[in-house]
């Protein structure tokens, strides 16, 4: 029976992953316990009524979560020369207890943690998935084509002799196998930066937002823009930029006539009028960050932001949730928020903040 979250996560957060789904559930009135351990990728949330918190507690507002799965079932010690066999009864006693129903499932992902033990699994998910695929199309359990709008079936390689059966629904929930978007680094970008501005736009706005959101002659502002990764990413995107930053800006983004170079400190910097977009990269305390973002839209500065957190080393999620409440009160206006540890992120978060609509 479903009884438990099942999450994917960056290596090495999975204590703050756990402490923030702790939370989370009992302020939804689902309280449980966690699994976690350090460096695993994954955390486990054991609740009754798994399914229930599940919906009350979508994936746009974990923070430390790329993926968020609900656990059909827990398979540990297979069998190696048969794997499908166990996959497929328990299937069949989840369908006897209602959880589950045949031709339910629009596409089938079978993954494994991004974590150094993970990594070594992937081929062998790969080549299993290949084998397990046409077993459920035959046993009518997975649509005879792929369908997107249906919920998905994951099967979680934990081991070679364990594995989690669980299940997705597309409207909540990453569109990348393990919550990992594939973006690769262009060659005219001016740093790796890029690629987490780049997620972020993927990640935190929707296809309809990105439509509205980011269109060309905008007016945006970078603040801590050297040497202008994030720039780029808003050029690209069709906006004017003015990137603030004491240090040097590649030359090409100079040259191509939608970047100003403002030399000045990006804490104490202000536009002359409101900007669209604000974005924000610089190496600072979390709190003193959310402190001026908060400025920015308090004084009407710009529209929308998307601003990093750099998180200390411990109480990282009690310091998000500081730091987010801050932000939020300081505004003094209703705030569309929503922050993530993005693949391309580290000892960090991503943050998109807009006025309620």
């Amino acid at each position: 029976m479903t009884d438990a979250l099942f999450c994917w996560c960056r290596a090495g957060f999975e204590p703050e992953l756990a402490a923030e789904l702790t939370e989370r559930a009992a302020l939804a009135g689902h309280p449980g316990y966690a699994r976690a351990e350090r460096g695993n990728g994954y955390v486990e949330f054991i609740a009754s009524g798994a399914r229930a918190l599940a919906m009350a507690l979508p994936l746009e507002r974990i923070v430390f979560a790329r993926q968020k799965l609900l656990r059909l079932a827990d398979l540990p010690g297979l069998n190696p020369s048969d794997r499908i066999t166990p996959i497929m009864q328990a299937l069949d006693a989840l369908k006897e207890q209602g959880e589950v129903a045949p031709g339910m499932f629009g596409e089938l992902w079978v993954e494994h943690p991004d974590s150094d033990d993970g990594k070594t699994l992937a081929g062998l998910a790969r080549s299993f998935g290949n084998a397990l695929r046409p077993s459920l199309r035959k046993a009518g359990w997975l649509s005879a084509k792929d369908d997107p709008r249906r919920p998905r079936l994951h099967v979680a390689f934990l081991g070679g002799h364990h594995v989690v059966l669980a299940t997705s629904d597309p409207r909540d929930s990453s569109p990348w196998p393990l919550g990992i978007p594939r973006l690769r680094m262009h060659a005219e970008a001016p740093s790796r930066s890029a690629l987490k501005l780049e997620e972020a736009f993927l990640t935190l706005l929707d296809e309809r937002e990105r439509g509205l959101l980011l269109r060309d002659n905008m007016q945006a502002a970078d603040l801590g823009a050297a040497p202008g990764g994030w720039s780029w990413v808003l050029m690209r995107h069709g906006m004017l930029v003015t990137a603030v930053d004491n240090g040097p800006m590649r030359e090409q983004l100079l040259d191509s006539g939608r970047v100003e170079h403002v030399r000045a400190d990006g804490f104490q910097w202000q536009p002359r009028r409101p900007v669209d977009w604000m974005v924000c990269d610089m190496v600072e305390q979390p709190r003193k960050v959310a402190d001026r973002m908060a400025t920015w839209f308090r004084e009407g500065w710009c529209k929308q932001a998307v601003f990093n957190l750099k998180l200390p080393m411990k109480k990282r999620w009690e310091e998000t949730r500081i730091c987010l409440e801050a932000f939020e009160l300081q505004t003094h206006r209703p705030m569309t928020i929503r922050a993530r540890q993005l693949y391309h992120d580290r000892e960090e978060i991503t943050v998109l903040a807009m006025p309620s609509r």
